[in-house]
């Protein structure tokens, strides 16, 4: 990284010298003297737009479409879990809840406000690309036409069905790419730069990242009330977090919410963060017990298909999350992450195998002896079991099909 700094407007996505991804870098002195914890605290929005003075973007307008809904998810105390796995604090926060049922619906919603105000070639808004195998295409999709703007997605053929079939709904134009999503990635951008076209991609554009963040503001919102309302209890204040990790822009994003918190002062204790990655697709987790900051490429297998990566887009920052915050990286297997499905759905969250993946980590974690019993711990579901049903399926014995038959009731009980 060559730590060269740009002014707004003067680079688009990614670091002319190097190829670094770029951070947005925020007046945090102003923000400081402007703004008090209350003043955000006390706003009423239920949303990821409660934090609006917190992002580089205008307010996008949209109200009451589903681009005003994102963010503000639910965060749900596990106790049956807890008590499974030994611990006395164990919350998920359900990404799945958000318009298009995953975490990616924060940067779509933000990248989308930052076009909001740019002309392409017809003098409208541009059009927005991604690439994608499902999620951040169908938050993309989704919040594009929430406010009438065109989006092209670039998919691999490999993508599951109803993730597609959420692009085609959502009205974007979907291109399957006879390949990987690495192959589709480096598409999109080709296409984008042909065509005019704005690119929404993770890791390339640094608006994503600011829409990601808005998760760990949101954390920090729900902390601070649990240890209000604990204090009697003397729970400890060093909150864990268990992330998904594939290209590795959401733990980056998580991270990156919290600097900015601790930035301008509003946060005390930074959360330790823990990535998890499948085995089949561990090049971030294999950079950071190498204690080296060099992504290498691996040959991506896992069914959990969105955090399926060849090469990791944000993997540099994503090996420091971990690295800055306390935390490490853990390694889960398929069967691993099929087993967390239903662990998950037998508290009522329905998890695709990439969110199922965080909490398949705080398992091996708890196995591993890599958190303490007392430790206030907080799972990340990123997406939502219909996404991938087929998928999903493997995790469960199939139904007994039977008589339509009272004697035949009794016999399967």
């Amino acid at each position: 990284m060559c730590n060269t700094e740009y002014l707004p407007g003067q680079v688009t996505y990614t670091c002319p010298r190097d190829g670094g991804n770029l951070d947005v870098i925020l007046d945090y002195s102003a923000l400081s003297k402007k703004y008090q914890p209350a003043d955000i605290t006390t706003r009423t929005d239920g949303s990821l737009w409660r934090y609006l003075p917190l992002l580089p973007v205008s307010d996008p307008g949209g109200d009451e479409t589903p681009l005003r809904a994102v963010g503000w998810t639910p965060v749900f105390n596990l106790q049956q879990s807890a008590l499974k796995l030994g611990l006395s604090h164990l919350w998920l926060k359900d990404e799945s809840r958000n318009p298009t049922a995953s975490f990616k619906d924060r940067a779509s919603a933000v990248v989308v406000a930052r076009t909001r105000k740019m002309t392409g070639m017809d003098g409208q808004p541009p059009i927005l690309v991604t690439a994608s195998t499902g999620n951040a295409g169908a938050a993309l999709a989704g919040m594009a036409a929430a406010v009438g703007q065109k989006a092209v997605i670039f998919s691999p053929k490999t993508a599951p069905a109803a993730k597609v079939a959420q692009l085609l709904v959502f009205g974007a134009r979907v291109l399957l790419v006879d390949g990987t999503y690495d192959d589709a990635f480096d598409l999109s951008i080709k296409a984008s730069n042909a065509f005019g076209w704005y690119c929404r991609n993770t890791g390339y554009n640094p608006f994503t990242l600011e829409g990601k963040k808005t998760a760990a503001f949101e954390i920090w919102e729900w902390f601070e009330k649990v240890l209000k309302t604990q204090k009697e209890s003397n729970m400890r204040t060093d909150l864990t977090i268990f992330v998904s990790v594939g290209d590795g822009n959401i733990i980056s994003g998580i991270h990156k919410g919290f600097k900015d918190l601790q930035a301008i002062g509003w946060l005390e204790q930074m959360p330790r963060i823990i990535g998890v990655q499948a085995e089949g697709s561990a090049a971030i987790s294999n950079a950071f017990h190498a204690g080296i900051e060099e992504i290498k490429p691996v040959s991506a297998a896992t069914l959990a298909d969105s955090i399926s990566v060849d090469m990791p887009r944000d993997g540099v920052r994503a090996v420091r999350a971990a690295r800055e915050t306390g935390g490490t990286y853990i390694t889960v297997s398929d069967s691993e992450i099929l087993n967390a499905i239903p662990e998950l759905g037998r508290v009522g969250i329905f998890a695709e195998p990439a969110g199922a993946t965080a909490y398949a980590g705080l398992v091996a974690a708890v196995r591993k002896n890599l958190v303490k019993p007392d430790d206030p711990i907080l799972v990340m579901n990123t997406g939502s079991g219909l996404k991938d049903v087929k998928a999903v399926m493997q995790s469960v014995a199939n139904a007994p099909i039977i008589e339509p038959t009272l004697e035949a009731v009794r016999k399967i009980l």
